[in-house]
């Protein structure tokens, strides 16, 4: 017999098994009628922020790009110093 034959027909019966929906990721393209029923319960359920967290979260945001930025082009300046330095010597 062939393997085909003992292959048993896959049938989706709709269950979850577990939900891999993350709040903030979009929806899927081709979405399905529970996510949409579940947005809309949880339609405007987002959090307030007071000013003063307003301001401590900007100025995070503010301050891993200065980050990222300061290593990002402290390591093309060193990269610049080795050329000129060692390499092109």
């Amino acid at each position: 017999m062939d393997k085909k034959d003992k292959k048993e027909k896959f049938v989706d019966d709709g269950r979850v098994i577990a939900d891999m929906s993350v709040d903030g990721m979009p929806p899927p393209l081709l979405g399905r009628k529970a996510y949409k029923k579940r947005r809309q319960e949880t339609a405007g359920t987002e959090a307030k922020l007071s000013p003063r967290e307003y301001v401590s979260v900007f100025f995070g945001m503010i301050s891993s790009y200065a980050l990222v930025g300061l290593v990002v082009f402290g390591g093309l300046a060193l990269f610049i110093l080795f050329c000129i330095k060692v390499w092109f010597k």
